[in-house]
């Protein structure tokens, strides 16, 4: 028997890329990789690299890195792979999967499935996951759908998604969530929130808020927010405020605010006057 002989009788050795110490190969149910019992075992032959590589570019791997390489390499198996047993298969034919075939996996029992659907959906469809179970894919859903339906997720469970709906609902419905119990939100909503409804938000029991309030609130305003029993929240009216209020401010208890109030009082120099 020659050289050449040998070399073709001789089964592939597994792993040819993986580099050394990495995980391996292992199928995705326990067992043993199995080429020869595999459906895509023609794929081997394949010239230039890019059929399948046990260790490297594998369907039937537990490591969702191999998974994911395999449908890079062939995008057109997707659609034959969505109802895969293992999770990790499913998932990542997902994101290659012709869209018309996507709508099954949106009960998909796999959080990970359904997140890589609710990236591939059109925002329309992806009202059907308002309500999912898992907070990283109701997450992805309110990055995605449309704006005027997004009323709906304003009483979510989780203030993260609240958060997103928070940036992303239309102004006019921003004061339904004015009085959400996550400070993080309804500093969001100060920010975004229009006048006149911004000042009901000058009650708000976070400083952190009523901050952001007073970056909003028109000067003449202000003096609504001179007292407050917060110094940041006074610092930030000083900024900004008319000399009246700027008097008051002048001998604060605090004494940030009280230079802020005094540097705006005091009549420029002769070189702010020069360059003003």
């Amino acid at each position: 028997m020659n050289a050449v002989t040998t070399a073709l009788q001789t089964p592939p050795r597994l792993a040819v890329r993986a580099p050394e110490g990495d995980i391996a190969p292992q199928r995705w149910d326990g067992g043993p990789i199995d080429c020869e019992g595999c459906a895509y075992v023609d794929l081997r032959a394949r010239d230039g690299g890019r059929g399948c590589e046990p260790g490297h570019a594998c369907m039937q791997d537990a490591y969702a890195r191999r998974i994911d390489r395999f449908f890079r390499w062939h995008p057109e198996l997707a659609d034959q792979q969505i109802e895969h047993p293992y999770f990790e298969v499913r998932a990542i034919a997902a994101r290659h999967a012709s869209v018309f075939r996507l709508g099954g996996l949106m009960t998909d029992p796999d959080e990970t499935v359904r997140m890589q659907v609710a990236l591939r959906l059109s925002p329309v469809q992806l009202e059907r996951l308002i309500h999912d179970p898992h907070r990283e894919v109701r997450l992805r859903v309110a990055q995605r759908i449309t704006p005027d339906r997004l009323a709906a997720m304003r009483t979510d469970g989780d203030y993260g998604v609240r958060e997103i709906v928070a940036q992303r609902l239309p102004v006019a419905l921003l004061p339904t969530l004015a009085r959400d119990p996550e400070r993080t939100v309804r500093q969001i909503v100060a920010r975004r929130m229009p006048m006149p409804a911004l000042l009901q938000m000058i009650h708000d029991p976070e400083p952190e808020v009523r901050r952001v309030v007073a970056e909003g609130l028109p000067a003449p305003l202000l003096d609504r927010l001179a007292d407050d029993s917060d110094w940041r929240v006074r610092w930030e009216v000083a900024q900004r405020a008319e000399r009246s209020v700027l008097e008051r401010l002048q001998d604060d208890p605090d004494s940030e605010v009280q230079q802020m109030a005094r540097s705006r009082l005091a009549p420029p120099t002769l070189k702010e006057v020069t360059h003003g």
